[in-house]
């Protein structure tokens, strides 16, 4: 009864038009005086300790270093070394776009911001080279979802503090299914393009390779920098986080020179309000956490799936489908903070591998962020595009499908997310 209550209000608070975070702090509120008699003692206890993590560090120091690298060059000179490998391919720009996506995604850590970055300067020269806009979109918008997937990856420290699961683990799980839906998403591309018969470019020389690839070194070496510190023991991923940060100032500022000291500031004030935004979410979230476990609502709906004989393939395929349906109407910080609580106990009682969950739901809430109505990659492709929603959304299905194939595969071949940190030892 009290889980109904619950998700009643949280319900009918999101449905007003509410703000995620603040719903979430009012259903709790109000089903903390209204319905039980838990001491505000232990709640306060319970937030304080809750957010004190150390890990959560992480999520400001990576925004930031994508913020560096978003208003620097960094994705300007990804993109020339991109082209250069592959553009002369049929639909070339459309591979150096994923190519890039993936590049991009490897050092930011945020899919509306491999978006931005890639796609202002890849979508006008796509149009400009004669290939429909509708295809730069589809292109863009679902290849900038890797910035989510391949790590470093802020929605994968959500999930590890939610679920109190390693961050350098799930790090290293990110790499091959990154790789592999990189993979995916080219030969869509590839086949779209070679369907529609688009241009490709002129055949770069491996000197113009080499010059494109020194050019961009800068920004490639803080792939080094945050896994080869994490998995060599040098720094810890939050450390690794603040590394990143400073590295990508480093660059920025005096190596590619692209932003002044007079950037520097509001570069630090728009991260600190989206930091300020998802720890805001955190904070609410933990209280949510807190009232679900203290009414025993996750351990209930466990032993009501163990005894209705579900199983694991047939609770994976309720987790997906679960996490795509919210993946259309939320953005995916909020729907981890709030699923994971209810959702990772069960997963753990059926005996499903930790790591491989998070991986599993990373890769829905890709799904998530194109996925009309709410996809934030569709809203910020359809503002650099300056398309309509409704035409965004039409251009990324032959994508959209691959990714729901791609999904398929992840969650039923689990070694695809364990194979490289078991190799590694950090399993």
């Amino acid at each position: 009864m009290s889980g109904l209550i619950i998700f009643a209000l949280l319900t009918v608070l999101m449905l007003s038009g509410m703000p995620v975070s603040i719903s979430l702090g009012l259903t709790v509120l109000t089903f903390l005086f209204a319905f039980t008699a838990t001491p505000l003692e232990a709640v306060a206890l319970k937030l304080f300790t809750g957010i004190e993590k150390f890990e959560i560090m992480a999520i400001p120091f990576f925004i930031l270093a994508g913020n560096f690298l978003t208003h620097g060059g960094v994705a300007k000179r990804m993109i020339h070394f991109a082209t250069s490998m592959v553009g002369h391919l049929r639909g070339g720009l459309g591979l150096s776009a994923v190519f890039a996506c993936a590049l991009f995604a490897a050092v930011s850590g945020s899919s509306p911001a491999t978006v931005v970055a890639i796609g202002s300067i890849l979508l006008p020269a796509m149009v400009k080279a004669g290939y429909p806009k509708k295809f730069g979109v589809g292109v863009i918008a679902s290849a900038g979802g890797l910035g989510i997937l391949i790590p470093p990856s802020i929605v994968m420290v959500m999930y590890a503090v939610s679920t109190n699961s390693s961050i350098g683990a799930l790090f290293m799980a990110g790499v091959v299914p990154g790789l592999l839906l990189a993979l995916f998403l080219g030969f869509t591309t590839w086949y779209e393009a070679k369907k529609g018969n688009y241009p490709r470019e002129q055949p770069s020389s491996w000197a113009e390779r080499w010059d494109a690839f020194r050019k961009a070194i800068w920004g490639l070496l803080l792939i080094v920098v945050v896994m080869g510190g994490i998995y060599s023991g040098l720094f810890t991923p939050t450390e690794a986080a603040a590394m990143s940060a400073v590295y990508a100032f480093f660059i920025a500022v005096f190596i590619y020179k692209d932003i002044g000291f007079a950037d520097v500031p509001k570069v630090l004030l728009n991260s600190a309000n989206m930091s300020a935004m998802l720890l805001y979410i955190i904070t609410n979230a933990v209280l949510f956490s807190f009232i679900l476990t203290n009414e025993q609502i996750p351990q209930g709906i466990a032993e009501w799936l163990t005894h209705s004989g579900v199983g694991m393939i047939g609770f994976l395929v309720l987790v997906n489908i679960l996490l795509l349906v919210m993946g259309s109407f939320m953005e995916p910080s909020s729907i981890i903070l709030i699923t994971a609580p209810i959702l990772f106990p069960i997963a753990m009682k059926l005996g499903i591998d930790p790591i491989h969950f998070g991986v599993m739901i990373t890769v829905n809430m890709e799904i998530g962020m194109i996925t009309p109505p709410v996809g934030l990659n569709l809203y910020v492709a359809s503002g650099i595009a300056k398309m309509g929603l409704t035409d965004c959304s039409k251009a990324v299905w032959p994508w959209l499908v691959t990714m729901l194939v791609f999904l398929m595969v992840v969650t039923y071949v689990p070694a695809i997310s364990t194979w490289l940190p078991k190799t590694l030892g950090m399993m």
